[in-house]
């Protein structure tokens, strides 16, 4: 029974660390994709700000301006974001996945002190099927003898496993709730900057008050314009 039940907590405590390096590696890709987010639109905004329209169009200029402004707040929220993130949910991650390598090598120490004895046991055992003669008594009190501190052993270990491979297991709760209580605080203060950078933005670009589908038809008729030219025309 006792053995059943830590090999249940093992097995619990393999997919426990599987799954906690899994959430650390998709943790990490999550933040290197925002922050290459982030740092896109900001070479993008830049790059539309040193467009030679922003020279001629003072409207445009400052549009673009805008656009650039509020991209790089977005980036540098972005990056105090990641940051807090590394800090309060990855590293974490990190730390709690380097306790696992102990446990294992816990377990394979009991693993092998249960071999130990099981083989021992065996050897008493079968000097005990044999007749009672004076050397085989002699050979079984030295296997006796040398089968007891092997099985105090085993015990030992296995009795540390009981105990602590549960409390281990149990704990987990305890370890990553404020990871993923910072993890929440951090994406919320985040996407609060993020509204209030874009709606200042919408407020300074949008001067003309057109709907989505009225541009949308603007930028048609431009475009109708434009496959008029001959220079641009079907043969």
């Amino acid at each position: 029974m006792a053995l059943s039940t830590s090999l249940v907590f093992y097995f619990c405590c393999g997919q426990l660390e599987d799954q906690t390096k899994k959430l650390h590696k998709d943790m990490k890709k999550s933040t290197e994709a925002d922050l290459a987010m982030s740092k896109a639109a900001v070479k993008i905004s830049a790059d539309l700000l040193s467009n030679p329209l922003c020279e001629q169009d003072q409207a445009f200029l400052e549009s673009m301006t805008a656009l650039d402004t509020a991209m790089r707040r977005m980036d540098a929220f972005n990056q105090e974001k990641v940051n807090q993130i590394q800090k309060t949910v990855i590293d974490p991650l990190k730390k709690y996945s380097g306790v696992f390598p102990s446990l294992n090598m816990a377990v394979k120490r009991r693993e092998q002190a249960l071999q130990d004895y099981k083989r021992l046991q065996s050897k008493v055992e079968k000097y005990e099927e044999k007749e009672k003669t004076g050397p085989v008594m002699v050979k079984l009190h030295q296997a006796r003898e040398e089968l007891r501190p092997v099985k105090e052993d085993f015990e030992a270990k296995n009795k540390q496993l009981l105990d602590e491979m549960p409390k281990f297991y149990h704990s987990r709760i305890d370890y990553f709730q404020p990871s993923f209580e910072a993890l929440i605080r951090a994406q919320v203060v985040y996407f609060t900057e993020m509204y209030k950078i874009f709606s200042e933005l919408t407020d300074q670009i949008d001067q003309a008050g057109l709907t989505d589908e009225q541009r949308e038809r603007e930028t048609e008729a431009k475009l109708s314009e434009l496959r008029a030219l001959s220079i641009v025309a079907d043969d």
